[in-house]
């Protein structure tokens, strides 16, 4: 895929925007009012997080933003070690503050891009990554992520994207974004919809859900989900085989 990377934000302007941006992200249920179904997808890739890997015991959640993902899977699957990653330090501070009323594990923060940030190789029973992967670039950034996705879930262990998606037809991708438009529209009028679209166009670089599911085999996982697609929007993961499998 060819495009023009260079008028988007870098990741200094996004860590900026989010510093200032922690009460909106801070509440389980509304931290995501643009996205139709962000309540659905964070139930169903912490659920099958927890159904695919019930005896975790080490969890990290890639962009927690104020934490909401990582608490719901608590809710699911109490006390166990959490580590927190995010660009913004604002959001990590409210992060662990949240995640330490629900947990008796250990809680660890990592500040900084997930692509540079050293992370443990096979250290991790349950990754999550919610509404931040669309920040990668070019091809090569999505491939080295996925593999650096690979390297770093233990294994018998799972990885759970939710996320904004492109599409492989334009004809679609013109479709579902009208789509998305009209929702944005119906709970914020024509000035929340281009305020949204206008952070889409600046910070995001969104690929198809087959692109992403493609990399997950490619990478090396045994087993690939799609849990959930609805308009510019998908819910999927994939489980990395024991050794031996």
């Amino acid at each position: 895929m060819s495009e023009d990377y260079a008028s988007k934000s870098s990741i200094e302007e996004i860590r900026e925007r989010f510093d200032g941006d922690v009460e909106r992200f801070s509440h389980l249920d509304t931290g995501q009012v643009s996205i139709s179904d962000a309540a659905l997808m964070m139930e169903l890739i912490t659920l099958a997080a927890c159904r695919t890997v019930p005896e975790a015991k080490r969890i990290l959640d890639i962009g927690c933003g104020a934490g909401n993902n990582t608490l719901k899977i608590l809710s699911f699957m109490p006390d166990r070690d959490c580590e927190l990653l995010d660009l913004s330090g604002n959001m990590l501070a409210r992060a662990k503050e949240r995640v330490r009323g629900a947990t008796k594990g250990m809680i660890r923060t990592h500040q900084g891009d997930f692509r540079t940030v050293p992370l443990k190789e096979s250290g991790y029973d349950i990754i999550l990554a919610a509404a931040v992967l669309h920040h990668l670039r070019n091809d090569k950034d999505w491939e080295n992520a996925f593999e650096k996705l690979f390297r770093i879930t233990a294994p018998g262990g799972s990885v759970w994207i939710s996320d904004l998606i492109s599409h492989e037809s334009p004809e679609v991708r013109a479709l579902m974004y009208k789509r998305h438009g009209d929702f944005l529209e119906s709970i914020g009028g024509s000035e929340y919809r281009e305020k949204v679209f206008s952070w889409i166009e600046k910070e995001d670089s969104p690929r198809p859900l087959t692109y992403q599911t493609e990399l997950l085999r490619r990478a090396g996982f045994s087993q690939v989900e799609i849990l959930h697609k609805n308009g510019n929007f998908a819910a999927f993961g994939a489980v990395k085989g024991c050794k031996g499998k």
